[in-house]
């Protein structure tokens, strides 16, 4: 049985946004049972985790619609089509936090829901920041700029007030980097 399990039988574009495309595919899985699979397809995004030489750590906090509240986050933001991820992490650094960086490196790419979505986000850690102006777009204005020391961040995932999971993810990798943390056994 090949990896593909399901051959589509009839696919339907049931809605086309700015940030995502809702497909809606009939399937019969390999074993003859019919089905409906509903994907949202998202181009990916870059998320950064910006540490200063001292150990602080840039957050943002912002509103976001979807939960109707403020929550406290990295600094990330959606690909463009076919857009590097590399090149989106150091747009999104600068137009959020207002830093730039000398020195990107990748983390991690995780999917964030794959269960419905197909959103691959693209972790990195950035070091040797220097300042500069925010560039925020439209819909950005919400954003407040957070210096925190990483273990502070790290505490407030444990504690919940940071519950964003691409957040936790990265901080902790970050973490794991630095040599803040270190893995079991």
């Amino acid at each position: 049985m090949s990896h593909n399990h399901f051959d589509v039988t009839r696919r339907e574009v049931v809605f086309r946004g700015r940030v995502f495309t809702i497909i809606r595919d009939e399937v019969r899985h390999a074993r003859g049972y019919e089905s409906v699979r509903e994907v949202v397809e998202h181009h990916g995004g870059a998320v950064i985790v910006p540490v200063f030489d001292n150990g602080d750590v840039l957050l943002i906090r912002q509103f976001r619609y979807p939960v109707q509240g403020e929550i406290i986050e990295l600094p990330a933001g959606k690909l463009a089509e076919d857009e590097d991820p590399l090149a989106c992490a150091r747009r999104e650094l600068e137009e959020e936090t207002g830093c730039r960086s000398a020195n990107l490196q990748k983390l991690t790419a995780m999917l964030s829901t794959p269960g419905f979505c197909s959103e691959v986000l693209h972790i990195y850690l950035a070091r040797e920041l220097t300042d500069g102006e925010q560039k925020l777009e439209e819909g950005e204005e919400s954003i407040t700029v957070l210096r925190v020391p990483l273990s502070e961040a790290l505490a407030m995932c444990r504690d919940g007030r940071i519950h964003d999971g691409k957040t936790v993810t990265g901080l902790m990798l970050a973490a794991l980097e630095m040599g803040v943390l270190r893995m079991a056994g």
